[in-house]
């Protein structure tokens, strides 16, 4: 009888556990955080996100807060959370000073730019949900692509020189220097961040392209769009003098995909490593 009474508590205390998480209502600020959270099962308990939040296909329908750094306290709050998980760059801090005043936890997590911090923030997220078997779980996989990574750069016999761009609507493009996820993942897949000596995103002059002699051009799918495509890219001064040019050589990928450190930037920096080499 106790070992039956013992069973009836424990299947009760899981399903109360599993209604506690399907009834929680949580809004996510950061593309990355949001991705994660959809990856170790607790998509159904989102509510809301920011713009930056659009993968899964499921996440892009989420209603939206806003940019994650423009956030207003009634976008947030009109969703009714009762938590919020958002980067260390969610704000402005007046904002979300406002948000907590209110009684709503929040929880930070690091705006992750590296490999390190990319695992950090998946077994934080699942300590967080109560879901560490399937944070864990994700880590593997996460390290298995890293794997594979590591043994197609330890064949490389050279390192491409990379240039990698984004464009804010202004006229001048802006290089990725270092301490950025650009640079990051650039390193990690292989290659040389030709910007490296500065220091986050700079304006790049045409004499600095040519000096720089990228050998590829980065970039994300959206910026090259705004541009106008790779015949419009090396019409940019300073780009058609590059090694880059003569080859047309330009990748361009999803800038979540690429720039989010994620549960899927192992993979995506593996994609960049193969592209980054096809022309060998």
């Amino acid at each position: 009888m106790k070992f039956i009474l013992s069973t009836i508590f424990l299947v009760l205390s899981i399903n109360v556990s599993h209604a506690q998480q399907s009834d929680r209502r949580i809004v996510s600020i950061g593309g990355a955080l949001t991705e994660t959270i959809y990856a170790i099962g607790h998509g159904a308990s989102l509510v809301g996100s920011d713009t930056t939040s659009y993968f899964p296909p499921a996440a892009a329908r989420l209603p939206k807060t806003g940019y994650q750094r423009a956030l207003s306290v009634e976008g947030v709050l009109s969703l009714k959370p009762d938590l919020i998980i958002a980067t260390e760059d969610a704000g402005p801090p007046s904002v979300i000073k406002q948000i907590a005043s209110t009684g709503v936890q929040i929880r930070h997590f690091k705006s992750a730019k590296s490999i390190k911090e990319t695992r950090e923030n998946i077994l934080a997220l699942g300590q967080t949900l109560d879901a560490m078997t399937a944070a864990t779980d994700l880590v593997e996989s996460f390290d298995a692509s890293l794997a594979r990574l590591k043994a197609a750069t330890s064949k490389q016999t050279t390192r491409p020189r990379v240039l990698f761009i984004m464009n804010h609507g202004s006229s001048t493009p802006m290089a990725a220097g270092s301490k950025t996820s650009a640079h990051s993942i650039v390193e990690i897949a292989g290659g040389i961040n030709v910007a490296a000596a500065y220091a986050g995103y700079k304006p790049i002059s045409p004499e600095a392209v040519v000096k720089f002699a990228p050998e590829v051009i980065l970039i994300t799918s959206r910026t090259l769009k705004q541009i106008g495509g790779k015949d419009a890219l090396f019409k940019l001064p300073g780009f058609a003098l590059t090694p880059a040019a003569k080859s047309k050589n330009v990748i361009d990928m999803d800038g979540l995909l690429l720039l989010g450190f994620g549960p899927r930037s192992a993979a995506a920096a593996l994609e960049l490593n193969e592209r980054l080499n096809a022309h060998d």
